[in-house]
């Protein structure tokens, strides 16, 4: 009989499934052209890739990680070092281990590519000599929650310190409220997978008790289940809130339209077709967000599909890997020989 997941289980089970996703999209990442990705590298990725020459990440090797990964790593290393989130490590970590190795152009650094708000960093800050907390950018990417998801997992049964966290986290490079809001928003929805409840349509619900007892930062002026407010309720104050609590609101209506019998998109991978193959982050969430409610138990669909979508299939397949992960009861998923020859083994 399968053990059931430990919390334990959970978080490295969603920490290790946001690495892997990031060194399975290291070569085919960035195809908007999909029959090109087919040529290059078959109807179906099932494995880490070489890049092409050429290509973005050229030079690297199969199963190694992209500048995402790196960052990652570099914030899990923080996080266990300080035993929480230190903003000043981490800063310091930025500064001595990774700007150092940066041009500020796109195709360099560590991972063969640079994000455009880790490159709008470095120039704020090596360059014009500014402090942190002066340095981020509007780029409107995942950047941030790519790594952000390392805090979540730390701070998943504390719900209030996980936002704040992220929230100040996500700020150091990039300043686009919308994006910050729905980064926190997707870091308390893993924070709630780790914890252990379900990317289902009654999430939503979950966080937003959170969010009318105080734990998550959004504003909201209804009562219920989104119902109207009482005529004589007074605003809730919104110092310090999200405008909104509509990137809470997200991942319910799509797992219910990932489960949803009249709703079809087959193979899965063409979800990507559906909300969108680039970078920005509103194309990224929904879709990790649908994969993750589709293959609720099933890693290697979540992430193969995401892969396999094209376009910015990296960022794709790292939330959807942190996201899905875990579903896979107790650690003994590690010992799976087809997936530790494959993924785990192979990987760098």
């Amino acid at each position: 009989m399968t053990p059931a997941p430990t919390l334990e289980d959970r978080a490295m089970g969603a920490l290790i499934g946001a690495f892997i996703g990031d060194a399975l999209a290291l070569g085919p990442h960035w195809y908007y052209d999909l029959d090109q990705l087919h040529a290059d590298y078959g109807q179906w990725i099932t494995d880490y890739t070489t890049p092409k020459t050429g290509r973005y990440h050229a030079g690297m090797q199969a199963g190694q990680l992209s500048q995402s990964g790196v960052l990652l790593r570099l914030t899990v290393q923080s996080l266990v070092d300080c035993a929480g989130y230190d903003e000043a490590d981490f800063c310091r970590r930025l500064d001595d281990e990774l700007f150092p190795q940066l041009d500020g152009t796109p195709m360099n650094g560590p991972g063969g590519y640079t994000s455009q708000s880790i490159r709008e960093a470095w120039r704020l800050r090596v360059k014009s000599g500014l402090p942190w907390g002066q340095v981020a950018g509007n780029a409107d990417t995942t950047e941030a929650a790519e790594r952000t998801l390392a805090i979540a997992i730390r701070y998943a049964l504390q719900p209030a310190e996980l936002a704040s966290a992220v929230s100040r986290n996500t700020a150091l490079t990039q300043t686009d409220g919308t994006v910050v809001a729905m980064t926190v928003a997707f870091a308390a929805v893993l924070g709630m997978l780790v914890e252990g409840q379900k990317l289902d349509a009654d999430i939503s619900g979950k966080l937003m008790a959170r969010v009318k007892s105080g734990e998550l930062p959004f504003h909201t002026v209804t009562s219920g289940n989104l119902q109207a407010p009482p005529a004589d309720q007074p605003e809730a104050p919104t110092a310090g809130r999200f405008p909104s609590p509509d990137a809470l609101l997200s991942p319910s209506f799509i797992a219910l339209a990932a489960t949803d019998p009249d709703i079809h998109i087959d193979p899965a991978w063409k979800v990507s077709l559906v909300y969108g193959l680039p970078c920005a982050i509103y194309h990224q969430f929904p879709a990790a967000y649908y994969l993750a409610a589709r293959f609720h138990d099933d890693f290697e669909s979540a992430v193969l599909h995401a892969i396999n979508g094209g376009g910015q299939n990296q960022s794709r397949a790292i939330l959807a890997g942190a996201l899905t992960v875990w579903k896979i009861a107790g650690s003994c998923w590690i010992w799976r020989d087809d997936w530790r020859n494959r993924w785990l083994s192979n990987g760098r």
